[in-house]
């Protein structure tokens, strides 16, 4: 099992197999992301900067859009699928006898296979909350947060402040941390957690551990734009990434580490925003697949990232977006359908995600409860589809669910 269906809260199995793979934890310098939305995007960001600094990086994310070895990769190449049967072969009675979900198993196949290639540094997202998820081993050089939203409220809690606390315990007595957003819910839960760990304070001028608040960094913002302006990641949404992950950035190249220093500069910060997708391999980011019409696709799949889709789709100015919209049930489907945007260039075609946790394209069509939706259950057939009826000039929006877009991203690869 994958994504929540697997989800094992606490630390006790990562340990165990931690120790049986030789503790890799503890032999890796790391940043450690946690966060509802923007984690994955900030990760690659981060990663790039340092890729671009010279720097051997290895990058452990998740969920992976076509291939598992999407999500553990050094300088942008994922680990091969040679190693992943080495390492599951090379364990297996111990796996058999231990029974770890699927991604305590692949934490700590990254976290050993960082160690044995011997990366300076490894860019760590956690997978499901942050206080009990399995990554939450390490002991890094720096942590962040990118912000709280409602998402997995089932494991993490079903207010803004519950969720807080679960994504605050990625935070460690003397390691710094830096927050993206504020919200006047979660402000407080940073800034309790912050005095626990000896971490309350401010300014980026000295070496002190502190924790930083990124979206009130105004002098910071003006810099970034100023120093890293470029960047290849197209999403409305983005620029709250790229200025947390430009704070990080800041933030990290002061915090003395085995190799003295992270060689940061800003011109590493401003290759590494500007190619982040070329240096990390980075998909699903407000993509463009095809042209003519041109077909699209992100990865939002909550309330909080379909907010900033939705507004994007609503600044296009083609003649007529076609929206192909799927989603897994343990997203806030409702929530989420009164952000689409509405009106007659809309054009809505619900289809069905390949997992067993889709909502079906029927019962979207019947959330949607609107004249002129239609419901098609493949969707290679529903691309198919919207290509015969779409213009040059229109768009073809896929997205809902990540399972969907790695489905586009395999099936325009193959030229449908």
């Amino acid at each position: 099992m994958i994504g929540s269906d697997a989800y094992k809260p606490g630390l006790a199995n990562t340990l165990r197999l931690m120790a049986h793979v030789g503790n890799p934890h503890e032999h890796l310098q790391a940043v450690h992301i946690a966060g509802t939305n923007g984690k994955g995007s900030t990760a690659h960001l981060i990663a790039a900067a340092l890729q671009a600094s010279g720097l051997r990086v290895g990058l452990f994310t998740s969920p992976h859009l076509v291939s598992l070895t999407e999500r553990v990769r050094i300088n942008g190449v994922p680990i091969a699928e040679e190693d992943v049967a080495a390492f599951v072969e090379t364990n297996k009675k111990f796996l058999d006898e231990l029974q770890p979900s699927f991604f305590e198993t692949m934490t700590a196949m990254a976290f050993a296979y960082f160690v044995q290639k011997e990366v300076d540094i490894a860019v760590i997202e956690t997978g499901l909350g942050g206080r009990l998820d399995s990554t939450n081993v390490l002991h890094p050089l720096l942590t962040v947060i990118t912000n709280i939203g409602f998402d997995h409220t089932e494991f993490l809690g079903n207010t803004l402040p519950k969720i807080a606390r679960e994504k605050a315990g990625i935070m460690k007595a003397g390691v710094p941390c830096v927050i993206g957003e504020t919200h006047p819910q979660t402000m407080n839960i940073f800034i309790e957690r912050a005095r626990e760990c000896g971490i309350l304070g401010n300014g980026l001028e000295t070496t002190d551990c502190r924790i930083w608040f990124a979206d009130q960094c105004g002098y910071l913002g003006k810099r970034r734009h100023q120093e890293a302006s470029e960047c290849e990641l197209k999403g409305i949404y983005q620029s709250h990434n790229l200025q947390t992950a430009y704070v990080a950035l800041q933030v990290l190249k002061n915090i003395p580490c085995e190799s003295n220093h992270i060689p940061l500069s800003r011109t590493s910060i401003a290759e590494g925003f500007a190619h982040v997708c070329q240096l990390t391999g980075l998909r699903g980011r407000w993509e463009i697949l095809s042209e003519r019409p041109t077909i699209i696709c992100d990865t939002g799949h909550n309330s909080h990232g379909i907010q900033y889709v939705s507004r994007q789709l609503k600044e296009l100015d083609n003649p007529d977006i076609w929206i192909l919209f799927g989603m897994v049930n343990d997203k806030d489907t409702d929530v989420v359908m009164r952000l689409l945007p509405e009106g007659e260039k809309y054009h809505y075609i619900f289809t069905t995600p390949d997992t067993h946790r889709a909502r079906t394209a029927q019962e979207m069509l019947s959330m949607w409860g609107k004249e002129g939706a239609i419901a098609i259950d493949s969707l290679a057939d529903a691309i198919r589809y919207a290509k015969t009826q779409a213009k040059a000039e229109d768009v073809i929006f896929v997205g809902g669910s990540n399972y969907l877009v790695g489905e586009a991203i395999k099936i325009l690869s193959e030229k449908i």
